[in-house]
């Protein structure tokens, strides 16, 4: 990875999967999505009609060759640049930290240390079993079913980041059994441990034993990703 910037490294990276994927169109709009852009504000910062975008997008015009690609995440990463950079730091801190960003959506170390309930509310969660340590000093974002089904347990351990006194919070989770029973491995156990996607009532029956086991806090919430996502930006 060398001296190369994030910037570089995601230009890099998204390049590549737009270059090499089965469908171009496809994997352009997942990054497309991901960074928040319009097909319209893309458009305009290419300088191109906005079907041009969409025919790309559709398969209705021919895979774009490395000139047009390069163009096409040049402009992503100079609109989001322009709003403050948030996807370029946010994509720089897990690759840095040698995971996929389909594995770990987001990692970040705060400044200070915060107070648990304030990372609650904001992202909308309701704890249902505590800990005996009620602050942390990060997250990590994790999607549950990539994490569980690809990382070692040497990676799974890794996933804390710069220190263990953070919280994960999983997405992808239907009952969170796999996450209650993958986070033994651990030792010692994060500071809080939040669950994506479901509601209190749909929750294992014993995951709050195991948080109790463990001493971790565990909260769920059910709030859109993409909403939990950006709220966490304020965290830092």
């Amino acid at each position: 990875m060398g001296g190369r910037g994030p910037k570089r490294e995601l230009a890099e990276k998204i390049a590549g999967e737009i270059t090499l994927s089965d469908d171009p169109g496809a994997t352009l709009r997942k990054w497309r999505t991901d960074f928040d852009v319009s097909q319209t504000d893309l458009a305009a910062e290419l300088e191109v009609s906005s079907s041009v975008i969409s025919d790309y997008e559709s398969g209705r015009r021919e895979s774009p060759g490395i000139g047009v690609v390069k163009r096409l995440v040049d402009g992503l990463l100079a609109i989001d640049e322009r709003r403050g950079g948030d996807r370029i730091r946010q994509y720089g801190r897990v690759l840095s930290a040698g995971f996929e960003s389909d594995v770990v959506l987001d990692l970040r170390e705060y400044a200070t240390s915060i107070h648990l309930t304030q990372l609650y509310d904001e992202i909308g969660a309701s704890e249902v079993a505590s800990g005996s340590t009620d602050r942390i000093s990060g997250h990590t974002v994790i999607d549950s079913i990539e994490a569980i089904t690809r990382l070692s347990s040497e990676e799974f351990f890794r996933l804390y980041g710069q220190s263990t006194n953070r919280a994960l919070i999983f997405t992808n989770v239907t009952r969170g059994e796999g996450v209650g029973i993958a986070l033994r491995v651990l030792n010692p156990t994060p500071n809080a441990v939040i669950l994506h996607g479901i509601e209190e009532d749909e929750l294992w029956e014993h995951a709050r034993d195991l948080a109790r086991i463990d001493d971790y806090s565990l909260a769920v919430t059910n709030d859109p990703l993409d909403d939990v996502l950006e709220r966490l930006v304020t965290l830092e």
